[in-house]
């Protein structure tokens, strides 16, 4: 570090011993709640720095997926999309690291109408988190993956934004987490390289013609970023995409790309780089067919499933083989059945519920999603009682109706409770509830 910041180490030095700022940002799709923000993020609009970090454990706004706990630096691949695409259009966007997921809401976010994002992540314990913070958001264009990247390798030419946060050495993290301290070694460094540069391999070739690249860190080493971003740029394939930040924002130019230092902004340690895919290059040359393990609804159970959804909703229904129903947007489905084509553990649509009979048995997770009919039965809970409904207790709430009925609080919902009369079911999932008192 010395090497690299030389009059400015000490100073460097100096900020890791101090609190890291706390930020997030917030669901644009969701009621955007009051926190008591002491700025805006510089670079995206919608992250804001908290004057004081509060217990979000405890928020039930938190758990209704109202905004994301996200380091301020990480925002700045929203600021990178939005330069290397100022004429919004559709895309196909791969977020390759995905867990745990600040990364793929925030693009989630930005993307504009008629886009998708596929967050794949290859640990299943951490794709479980990826999973579930993206059923929080509630969007109908994220997919899920859980693959290693070289089982990508047919889906060459096939997405217009490829991002690759890559697993690191995490010396940007120093300041937060004094784990990433004792954990750090020149072999672990030499190890992530090697790693990264295995992923990046694949990624290049999974951009289609005029397409972007995106090549993240947490850490502040040459050889993890200006090595590797220095490989990608001798691509003949691809060509190095300058960043022209704004020069207040406090990021130091490498070779390729940013860098971002907490003695310079308010973040934490973040490298980026963009690489954009020759024109001339070759496009993805496959084709959509039906999906192996889903079946569409049928037609006279339909209706069942749109009185769920918003009017506007332009969905199709698929049935899994354990008989829970998927709702997916009718424009994504020829994408995502390519995509279920080259990957065995993939998840799209959102699950609606279990057919039952001649009715539908809702799922928690479609009490969060976005296109969720907003003329469901709803009650509105205060903060007490909705975090005992997130630990799973039956608190009393005396308006509650009959039959299925979402939880909410400050119009944010929560989860379904079912009233029996002088009587209800909590249907919160078990492996969600909240455990701290």
């Amino acid at each position: 570090m010395q090497d690299l910041l030389a009059a400015d180490y000490p100073t460097f030095a100096e900020v890791l011993e101090t609190p890291p700022p706390v930020s997030l940002h917030y669901n644009p799709r969701k009621p955007m709640l009051p926190l008591v923000a002491s700025a805006t993020v510089p670079w995206y609009e919608r992250g804001v720095y908290l004057a004081e970090r509060p217990s979000f454990t405890l928020d039930p706004c938190f758990h209704a997926g109202a905004y994301y706990v996200q380091e301020a630096s990480s925002m700045l691949i929203a600021a990178a999309v939005a330069r290397c695409f100022p004429e919004p259009r559709p895309l196909r966007v791969l977020d390759l690291c995905a867990a745990p997921g600040g990364k793929s809401t925030l693009l989630a976010s930005i993307l504009p109408p008629g886009s998708w994002l596929l967050a794949n992540e290859v640990i299943r314990t951490r794709y479980q988190v990826l999973r579930y913070n993206l059923t929080k958001w509630g969007y109908d264009n994220t997919f899920s993956s859980n693959h290693d990247v070289a089982d990508f390798v047919g889906l060459a030419g096939f997405f217009d934004l490829v991002l690759v946060d890559a697993p690191c050495s995490g010396e940007g993290l120093f300041r937060k987490d004094l784990n990433a301290r004792s954990e750090w070694s020149p072999e672990h460094v030499q190890l992530c390289t090697a790693r990264q540069g295995r992923i990046l391999d694949v990624a290049r070739e999974l951009v289609a013609p005029g397409g972007i690249l995106l090549y993240s860190t947490c850490t502040y080493n040459r050889s993890e970023n200006d090595t590797n971003a220095a490989v990608l740029a001798a691509d003949p394939a691809l060509t190095h995409e300058p960043l022209d930040f704004p020069a207040a924002w406090g990021l130091a130019p490498r070779t390729h790309g940013q860098q971002a230092y907490p003695h310079r902004l308010a973040g934490e340690g973040f490298y980026l780089a963009a690489f954009r895919k020759a024109p001339s290059a070759r496009s993805f040359q496959g084709i959509s067919s039906a999906f192996h393990r889903l079946t569409p609804v049928p037609k006279k159970d339909q209706a069942a499933a749109d009185a769920w959804a918003t009017p506007e909703a332009n969905l199709q229904y698929y049935v899994t083989p354990s008989n829970n129903w998927r709702a997916l947007a009718t424009p994504l489905v020829a994408d995502a059945q390519i995509l279920a084509n080259h990957l065995h553990r993939l998840e799209v649509g959102t699950l609606l519920g279990e057919w039952k009979g001649q009715q539908l048995i809702p799922s928690s997770n479609w009490a969060l999603a976005t296109a969720s009919n907003p003329n469901l039965p709803a009650v509105e809970v205060d903060a007490e009682t909705a975090l005992d409904f997130l630990r799973k207790g039956t608190p009393p709430i005396p308006e509650l109706p009959r039959g299925w009925t979402i939880v909410r609080h400050q119009g944010l919902n929560l989860g379904w409770a079912k009233g029996l009369g002088n009587r209800y079911n909590n249907y919160y999932p078990k492996h969600w509830r909240i455990r701290m008192q």
